[in-house]
């Protein structure tokens, strides 16, 4: 084979491995979203603080309940559409979380949640933190 049949060949690889990676999306992201074992070292410096409680509810209230819904089951009007659907708050899986797991899924974030690093600040994101701790079943 010579170096212009080569360069033919690749160009059908390439198209067919990037069909696969776009495709394994979804799959990828059906696994349980697990923050980096670093993120449990992070300290809430507001944990139990009821000013920050309420903080972190109204941050809720408006950001957070359209997808994750009223109580946080996950059963906001905008979290139907969405693949994967979010999270239900109130689940002991996720209250088995660390506040600083928790933090940083909320600052990082993963398709379709949105990263509220540049969004929120770091104080808003320990409020919300906060709050969510206060959503149990």
């Amino acid at each position: 084979m010579n170096e212009t049949n080569y360069h033919y060949l690749k160009i059908p690889v390439l198209i067919i491995l990037s069909i696969l990676l776009v495709a394994s999306i979804p799959v990828l992201q059906s696994g349980d979203w697990k923050a980096p074992k670093e993120a449990d070292a992070l300290k809430n410096p507001y944990k139990g603080d009821n000013e920050a409680i309420k903080g972190g509810k109204k941050i809720y209230a408006t950001m957070c309940v359209i997808c994750h819904g009223e109580k946080g089951k996950g059963d906001g009007v905008a979290g139907a559409a969405l693949n994967p659907k979010p999270t239900n708050l109130t689940t002991t899986t996720f209250h088995a979380q660390s506040d600083g797991a928790i933090f940083w899924k909320i600052t990082e974030g993963r398709a379709p949640m949105a990263s509220y690093k540049a969004t929120l600040s770091e104080e808003k994101r320990w409020q919300l933190v906060s709050y969510l701790r206060t959503l149990k079943q």
